[in-house]
């Protein structure tokens, strides 16, 4: 599997913006899903979501947040744009592997916080969870990502596009 990896993506003005934004401000909507499955565990625990872009709509008041990003990656069409809350954990829980669409498609996964987890590509590909680290594959290949035991929480945003 080919991806890339690119530290330090944002400027530091424009990282910290949505940085702050998505840690820090009350008004930052976070989503309940009342279950991910861990493999190699027989339970099941909980994750938040916010869906900036679905449906070939924006999805969120706050996907302008995003046009630094959108800038950069010059998307020909969005897909989707998910930004993925992980509770810590008392220890790390690897989730199952997945793919996110069944049709080759571009996906960047973007990491808000620096932590423990990290994200598993094919070959089992360690790849660690850095903030304003870019990491750049094609999500119809199995992955999966972790929870964290450092931080409050695992955050990123996944971007899916053409």
């Amino acid at each position: 599997m080919k991806y890339e990896i690119i530290d330090n993506f944002l400027e530091k003005k424009d990282f910290l913006i949505i940085k702050n934004t998505i840690l820090k401000n009350d008004n930052f909507p976070w989503y309940y899903i009342p279950e991910v499955t861990y493999k190699n565990e027989k339970k099941s625990l909980f994750y938040f979501v916010h869906v900036f872009y679905v449906n070939h709509t924006a999805n969120s008041n706050f996907f302008n947040l995003l046009q630094p990003i959108l800038n950069k990656i010059n998307p020909k069409a969005l897909i989707r744009i998910k930004g993925n809350f992980y509770p810590k954990t008392e220890k790390i829980f690897e989730h199952k592997k997945h793919i996110d669409f069944k049709f080759s498609n571009k996906s960047m996964l973007y990491y808000i916080n620096n932590n423990d987890g990290f994200t598993i590509l094919e070959n089992k590909i360690k790849i660690e969870s850095k903030e304003n680290r870019a990491l750049f594959f094609d999500s119809s290949f199995e992955h999966n990502s972790t929870t964290c035991t450092n931080q409050n929480g695992r955050i990123n945003i996944n971007f899916n596009y053409l």
